[in-house]
């Protein structure tokens, strides 16, 4: 079997980081939905795997646990389908690894990637081109509102005006994370003026 060592060694870190045991706490749905994002990230379909969001549904639903253990489970699980993947794993070569490297993996996890392989996993392609646009964090969108400042580090009175904007990024790993911060007009006219540059090379090219 061409990925026998490279797919336990994502398994081997599912046991030992105990996401096994996290994801024994996920009801089938919400892992077949993370499966889900996963595959569609890897099939460039999606920006990225929204942990955050996920989590919060499943704690509203009553499920203990946190975004850190999500974000493992989905770096690990994505990681089994890329190598997988790459060695061209057929859907029971893939299960049959799943069954030798971890005891521990509920049931209900061994059906769902089961069904998501078999259903979606002819369809990732893990090109050279993508392999190396995965090393860098990915814009996805932006967002800004204006405000007046009641108390700030970087506006020494009150009533001042400040933008502050949203960036939704993906990071390397595939999660999509929001990122915020505050600026005062000048430096958000700066800001703009280097997004008008930016546009104004882009248009030479």
């Amino acid at each position: 079997m061409a990925g026998g060592a490279a797919a336990p060694r994502a398994l081997v870190a599912l046991d030992a980081d105990g996401a096994a045991d996290k994801i024994n706490l996920m009801p089938q749905d919400f892992f077949a939905e993370l499966c889900e994002q996963i595959i569609q990230h890897l099939n460039h379909k999606f920006p990225g795997v929204n942990t955050a969001e996920l989590c919060q549904r499943m704690q509203t639903s009553g499920i203990e646990i946190n975004v850190g253990d999500l974000e493992k489970i989905a770096n690990i699980i994505s990681f089994l389908f890329s190598t997988a993947a790459r060695n061209g794993l057929s859907t029971e070569e893939l299960v049959t690894t799943l069954g030798n490297a971890v005891s521990t993996l509920p049931k209900h996890a061994v059906q769902v990637i089961r069904h998501v392989w078999n259903e979606r996993g002819k369809s990732i392609s893990v090109s050279e081109d993508a392999r190396s646009m995965a090393t860098v964090g990915q814009f996805v969108d932006i967002k800004w509102k204006l405000g007046v400042a009641v108390s700030s580090d970087s506006c020494r009175s009150l009533k001042y005006p400040y933008v502050t904007v949203m960036l939704k990024v993906v990071d390397p790993s595939g999660q999509i994370t929001d990122k915020s911060f505050e600026m005062t007009i000048p430096q958000f006219q700066n800001f703009f003026r280097q997004f008008k540059e930016m546009a104004a090379v882009l248009e030479t090219v």
